[in-house]
């Protein structure tokens, strides 16, 4: 079946509105029920480098970028069931082979069978993206890099001091009447001593920044909550999640603010991002005290984990667990990095597609 670029969808004509279409930058279509473009703006056949005829004549999963293709047809029949579809991003493949962004919003009008959706290029933006993930890859390898380096560098820096300070303990200087040789010997020794005593601070001004880069502090449990989700409330009501919210049995908790804010982010969005088709988002977050430690526990209704599968590489960077087209890998690295560095510890309790729970105990 083929799409006909002179359907006419609305009988009455209005100069204005068509006006609007055809001048629009955004990619505005109508498309069926049935997989095929009904009518589309010149946006699209300039963005796609296809004709209308070819736009029309072919199914749209066969402009698809083909690893976004099951994807994008799990969703597509969810639309089918009257289920809006909002900023949903998926890849296009133009006619000259290139590789596109477009993020989605698609409404369906059941009673005609007809999708009307607006899509944006996000493109440029994708590759800031993967620019910034591989730049932010890059640095956390060699910070860890560099410091495994200075550590390494200067144990064996000293190690020959110390074995050099070991050989002026053995000398006899009692039978050296040379004054000029005892005052070398008595140089060498000083220089060694000192050298010995700035490798030793060196070391210990690392150590010392290694746990002090990040600020204690007093932090409101809802006060850094409530940051994060005035700057993603947009994502919260489009994705209609719900958040519950207790922290009764404490309220506030001796941490880093940002790392705090930074591990309620990407554990929300990613249980936005990771919801089961057909369900909204659930999240639920509260406060505890178990056996006098204060723990934070995040659950969702999401996809979940077979944790016999991916056990302790969860937190691992790059590892990806869902065939998510925007999954990174890279969240909960960050989450689990916040934690540990501040002596905390962090688990996972999780069945596929019964959600995911997370524990945070956080250090006496």
């Amino acid at each position: 079946m083929t799409g006909n670029p002179n359907l006419n969808l609305n009988p009455r004509s209005d100069y204005i509105f068509e006006h609007f279409f055809e001048l629009s930058p955004d990619l505005l279509c109508i498309a069926g029920f049935d997989g095929f473009f009904k009518k589309i703006n010149p946006a699209v056949s300039k963005l796609l480098g296809y004709t209308n005829e070819e736009l029309f004549s072919k199914p749209i999963s066969e402009f698809i970028y083909s690893d976004d293709r099951e994807t994008t047809a799990k969703y597509r029949e969810e639309l089918t069931k009257s289920s809006p579809l909002l900023n949903f991003e998926n890849r296009y493949v133009t006619k000259s082979g290139e590789i596109i962004w477009l993020s989605w919003t698609s409404l369906p009008v059941e009673s005609a069978d007809l999708v009307y959706a607006i899509a944006k290029n996000v493109t440029h933006t994708k590759k800031l993206e993967e620019e910034r993930n591989l730049l932010l890859t890059n640095f956390t390898k060699i910070n860890a890099d560099l410091k495994k380096l200075t550590y390494t560098s200067s144990h064996n820096f000293r190690s020959p001091v110390n074995n050099m300070l070991s050989i002026f303990s053995l000398l006899d200087v009692s039978k050296i009447s040379d004054p000029e040789t005892l005052l070398f010997i008595e140089m060498l020794k000083s220089t060694s001593e000192s050298l010995r005593q700035a490798l030793n601070d060196y070391v210990d001004v690392l150590i010392l920044k290694d746990t002090t880069t990040a600020q204690i502090e007093e932090v409101n449990l809802n006060k850094a909550l409530n940051i994060v989700l005035r700057s993603i409330n947009s994502l919260i009501q489009n994705s209609k999640s719900t958040i519950n919210v207790d922290f009764s049995e404490f309220k506030k908790i001796q941490f880093n603010k940002s790392y705090l804010e930074s591990i309620f982010l990407n554990l929300i969005t990613n249980s936005i991002k990771y919801a089961k088709p057909g369900s909204f988002p659930a999240i639920s977050i509260y406060s505890r005290k178990l056996n006098g430690i204060n723990q934070l526990v995040f659950s969702d209704n999401g996809l979940g984990f077979d944790m016999d599968v991916v056990k302790d590489k969860i937190f691992g960077l790059n590892q990806k667990f869902h065939n998510h087209i925007d999954s990174k890998g890279i969240g909960l690295y960050i989450v689990h990095n916040h934690i540990t560095s501040l002596g905390g510890t962090i688990s996972v309790e999780s069945k596929v597609n019964e959600g995911a729970k997370f524990i945070i105990s956080f250090k006496d």
